[in-house]
C-alpha cells in the first residue's frame, strides 16, 4: 500500500464521478439560486484601515462563522462576522475570491 503525501493523492483514489461532482457543487441561497458573492475593499468609519468586505451571503451564522474562520486563516488577518457579510482586516480581495470559488461560491462581477 502506498502512502498518501498530500490531497491530491487522495483525490485520485475517488471514483471519477466522485470528482466532477465536488467540483461542480455550487453553493445555493434560500431561493435555490446559486449565491452572488460582492468582494470590495472599504474603509469608511474605520478611520482610514482597509478591510476587504465580502456581501450577498444567504447563510446560516454558524455556516458564516466557519467561513471566516477559514477565510482569515488563510489571510492571516482578523475580521469577523456582521449582518450577512464577512469583513477580513486589510486588503486581501484577490486571495480572498480565489478560497470562494475553490468552496463553490459564485462571485458578482
Amino acid at each position: 500500500m502506498q502512502k498518501l503525501s498530500s490531497l491530491s493523492d487522495l483525490a485520485s483514489l475517488l471514483p471519477e464521478s466522485d470528482r466532477k461532482q465536488e467540483q461542480q457543487s455550487v453553493k445555493k441561497g434560500y431561493d435555490g439560486k446559486p449565491q452572488k458573492l460582492k468582494v470590495v475593499h472599504d474603509s469608511k468609519g474605520r478611520k482610514g484601515k482597509t478591510v476587504t468586505l465580502i456581501t450577498g451571503f444567504q447563510s446560516t451564522p454558524a455556516e458564516l462563522d466557519d467561513i471566516a474562520r477559514k477565510l482569515k486563516s488563510q489571510c492571516g488577518a482578523g475580521g469577523g462576522v456582521l449582518d450577512n457579510s464577512i469583513e477580513i482586516q486589510g486588503e486581501h480581495s484577490e486571495k480572498v475570491k480565489k478560497i470562494l470559488t475553490g468552496m463553490g461560491f459564485t462571485l458578482a462581477k
